[in-house]
Order: C-alpha cells, then sequence, then structure tokens
C-alpha cells in the first residue's frame, strides 16, 4: 500500500517589494506565457501568466530578477528595468527527422522504485528532475511511449510543464530534447498521469535522460484560504499552488534540481570526497519504452 503525505515548506521571509510587469518575445512582440522567473540570489519564485505577465514579491535584499523559458536565451534584468522584458529566441537549427519502424508489440516501465510513502511538497517554480541510465537491454524497446507521473491536486485542470533533457559533458541536465514546452492538464485527485510521447520518436540517449517537472506559479493553479492564529487572533492568507507531484525517498548517488535561474547538484560526498548514495526525495516519474 502506498502512503501518501503531504509536506509543506514554509519560508519565513519578509517580503517587501512587489514587481509586476509583462514578458514579451524580442522578435514578435508577442507575449511570453508560462516563463519561470526567479529573484535572485533567494529563494522566491513566480511564473508569468498566459498573457506574459507577472507578479514577484522580494525581500528588498536583490536587485536583479532572473528569466528562463524554453526557445528563449536566458535574461537577467534589474528590478528597475522589470516592467516589460524582452526575451530574444533562440534560433534552432532543424535537424533530419528519422522515421523508424515501431511496432508496439511490447512494453516494459522503467524507473519503478521500492518506496512505499509518497511525498508531496509545496514549493516555487523549480524543475526537480529523475535521471534514467542507459541500460543495453533497452535496444529491444528503444522508444520511450510514455512519461508517467504521479500527482495530487485539489483542483480541475491544474497545469504543470514537462522537461526532457539530454546530459551534458559534466554530467548536468543539458539541451531540452524537445525543443517546445510540454503542458500537462492534471485532473483532480490523487493518480498517475500518462504523458503519450510516441510521435516524437524519442529513445533513451547513451548517456541517459533527465525527466524534469515544473510548477507553475499561476493564478488558475492558485487556492487561497484565511487561517485564523487562535493565540494571536491574527488572519493570514494562505496559498497553495496545484498539483503536487509524489515524490518517493530513496537511495540516490546525486538529484539535479533547477532553482535560482541555476541548476543545483544534490550529493554527499564520504572523507574522501567521493560521492555516496543517500536518501533523498525524488519526484515519482516512470517511462514506458516500446518496441
Amino acid at each position: 500500500m502506498k502512503i501518501l503525505i503531504s509536506l509543506f515548506f514554509l519560508f519565513s521571509i519578509s517580503l517587501c517589494a512587489q514587481i509586476t510587469g509583462v514578458v514579451t518575445d524580442s522578435l514578435s512582440g508577442k507575449p511570453i506565457p508560462y516563463v519561470n522567473i526567479w529573484v535572485e540570489n533567494e529563494n522566491i519564485g513566480s511564473t508569468s501568466e498566459e498573457d506574459g505577465s507577472f507578479v514577484i514579491y522580494t525581500s528588498g535584499k536583490s536587485v536583479q530578477l532572473l528569466f528562463s523559458a524554453l526557445g528563449f536565451e536566458k535574461k537577467t534584468v534589474s528590478l528597475t528595468e522589470a516592467k516589460i522584458v524582452r526575451l530574444k529566441p533562440i534560433e534552432y537549427q532543424l535537424q533530419e527527422v528519422l522515421i523508424s519502424n515501431r511496432l508496439q508489440t511490447k512494453e516494459v516501465e522503467i524507473g519503478k522504485t521500492n518506496s512505499v510513502i509518497r511525498q508531496a511538497f509545496d514549493y516555487g517554480p523549480r524543475i526537480d528532475t529523475k535521471f534514467f541510465p542507459y541500460l543495453p537491454e533497452y535496444k529491444k524497446t528503444k522508444f520511450i511511449k510514455q512519461v508517467r507521473i504521479d500527482t495530487d491536486s485539489k483542483i480541475e485542470n491544474a497545469l504543470i510543464k514537462i522537461h526532457l533533457y539530454e546530459v551534458n559533458d559534466e554530467g548536468f541536465p543539458g539541451k531540452e530534447i524537445i525543443e517546445r514546452a510540454l503542458f500537462v492538464t492534471i485532473k483532480k485527485g490523487t493518480q498517475t498521469h500518462k504523458i503519450d510521447v510516441s510521435k516524437y520518436n524519442l529513445t533513451v540517449p547513451k548517456k541517459g535522460i533527465f525527466i524534469g517537472v515544473e510548477k507553475l506559479i499561476i493564478e488558475s493553479n492558485k487556492v487561497e484560504k484565511a487561517i485564523t492564529d487562535s493565540n494571536t487572533k491574527t488572519t493570514k492568507t494562505v496559498r497553495t499552488y496545484y498539483p503536487y507531484v509524489l515524490y518517493n525517498y530513496i537511495e540516490r548517488p546525486f538529484l539535479f534540481t533547477f532553482v535560482g535561474g541555476k541548476w543545483i547538484k544534490q550529493t554527499h560526498q564520504n572523507e574522501d570526497g567521493v560521492e555516496e548514495k543517500k536518501r533523498m526525495y525524488e519526484p515519482s516519474i516512470n517511462l514506458i519504452l516500446t518496441n
């Protein structure tokens, strides 16, 4: 039996400044939705809305915002220049598409764990990843058919973003394999969502693949609740953004998280400086491979 626990990360940050603006394409002038936005050197983030508009709060200590979106160059701007932020599109060189004969008569699921406790966290617009190494037996079922993600949501039609990354020369998540954003609408309740990616003709690269999930801090994902302190009798509004992605607590040598505009590697080293496995919270993501 799987046990579900919801945990909340509460940050005691005194927010004193509200920054509002809009993110647009520097060439077309069109708004860019769902841009990942962070306050530099602080654990404060937000996401642009469908019309490109955004609201983010700062503690007043930082003076810059970091903007990141698939298909556009990353950009850092000062708070005073954030009213209109123009991101430059990345020019992709079209690659030759090879059509392979897929039989789809056999399927195998990879990424299963023995963890019986799944936990849900409430956090900002970071990207958490799960790494899938390449194994020789994948030759028999080399195509990625589905990405499966375990979620928990209290609202209907919550939205999240899925990322698929190559492994770069340093072992970090590198270039995105699909050069377009993959948005997934999440139904209410606790369930496994199956995202069909078969049309992209993907295979597991020899270096392995990172699957990332990004939480969107947008109005349609938000639920507000008024909570009154029984001692002080003061009432405050608590904002929660759905959906939650469920996490397994298992042993891993490393995990990668995109936060604050950069990739952070979570790892543990022994006294000799050698990386060792330790128990970490890893997003509950599995892949379905087919032939």
